[in-house]
């Protein structure tokens, strides 16, 4: 993917409490960069987390988390967090997140999330929203894949 690939980008800056004794951002730090992006997602497309999900008796869970660390970013980087959802299934998604330097093309992280969607019922995954899955497909600039089963 390339940084043209995504609409959703969230600036931060790397904080002093978020870097480690070789003055590079500690590497669980990124998870936290990921979230953000995610909950920052939600609002642009108009869906805050968690009130609106909430609101229909569901939430969504991380299932797996990988990230590949490719270069550091350091204390006072300014940094753009891109994500977009690059796989829609029935009830779960893969959010793919990378981590660029504000301004440049090389990214430093390249991050994948794989949500479900569960019912706070039940406890149980359950299909997403169509009124979720449509504002998904309208935001994105590249339309999901989608998933087939219950990815």
């Amino acid at each position: 993917m390339a940084y043209e690939d995504f609409r959703h980008r969230h600036a931060l800056r790397v904080r002093w409490a978020e870097v480690d004794m070789q003055g590079v951002v500690f590497n669980g730090h990124y998870l936290t960069y990921c979230d953000v992006c995610l909950t920052e997602y939600w609002r642009a497309i108009g869906v805050p987390y968690p009130q609106e999900f909430h609101a229909l008796g569901q939430d969504t869970f991380v299932r797996k988390a990988s990230v590949e660390y490719l270069a550091a970013a350091r204390y006072d980087d300014e940094l753009e967090v891109c994500g977009r959802v690059a796989t829609l299934g029935r009830t779960s998604l893969r959010f793919d997140i990378e981590i660029f330097r504000r301004g440049g093309t090389d990214m430093l992280v390249h991050a994948e999330l794989v949500y479900v969607n569960v019912d706070l019922k039940s406890s149980r995954a359950t299909a997403w929203p169509a009124p979720l899955r449509e504002r998904v497909r309208g935001y994105e600039l590249r339309a999901p894949e989608e998933g087939h089963g219950g990815h």
